[in-house]
């Protein structure tokens, strides 16, 4: 059963690009939010084999080393082309440097090695894993997903990562061109939000979880 989130958590992660959009993406929850970075807190290795499992050493480390409830989001692109990847390798193609735009230059090096040249043959999807994790080991998982291809040259200076080069369904402008609020799209007033990127679908999730048990004590 989802817990009421309330005082003050850790968001874990040292990435400053994904601490601004789970700050931004927090911020209607009312709660206090600390970096792991801020903290001190040491990454630990990412051992998973899904990108929920790897938010979920990121969350409960940091739960355990700080007292704190912790959040956590393991994410990247999956390009079917490339038969899903990087995936969940998608920050170590970046490199020790976190160099994406060498990394954007590797999935096309890849695809044109393919033959994959045409738009339907470039699909691919961002998935966002979000992990909560309390200190007593109580964790829960919520998870989003967006479809759509990708492009070369990348396209725009904003968001992070792999997001100059991913075109959403249904829009003609990439991640990288779009203001945050035109990138995660969520209209927390309206009676059914339709949020865009992957990560702000996972922390639309978790408010509906929120609500739920908040509606079940009332």
């Amino acid at each position: 059963m989802s817990r009421i989130l309330t005082g003050r958590v850790v968001i874990a992660t040292h990435n400053p690009g994904k601490l601004a959009e789970m700050t931004e993406l927090l911020a209607p929850f009312g709660v206090e939010t600390v970096s792991a970075g801020a903290l001190g807190l040491p990454e630990p290795d990412e051992t998973g084999t899904m990108f929920a499992e790897n938010a979920a050493i990121k969350a409960h480390a940091a739960a355990q080393a700080s007292g704190l409830p912790a959040f956590a989001d393991d994410s990247g692109v999956c390009v079917h082309a490339l038969d899903g990847a990087p995936g969940l390798f998608s920050a170590r193609w970046g490199g020790p440097n976190k160099d994406f735009g060498a990394a954007m230059a590797r999935i096309e090096a890849e695809l044109a090695r393919r033959g994959a040249t045409a738009p339907e043959t470039r699909r691919a999807h961002f998935v966002s894993a979000l992990v909560i994790a309390w200190p007593d080991g109580h964790e829960e998982l919520f998870e989003g997903r967006i479809h759509g291809e990708v492009v070369y040259p990348p396209r725009g200076e904003r968001g992070f990562g792999y997001d100059p080069m991913f075109l959403p369904d249904g829009h003609q402008r990439t991640f990288g061109e779009m203001v945050s609020d035109e990138k995660h799209g969520i209209d927390w007033a309206a009676p059914d939000p339709q949020p865009l990127s992957h990560r702000a679908r996972a922390f639309l999730a978790l408010s509906r979880a929120c609500l739920r048990r908040a509606q079940s004590l009332a």
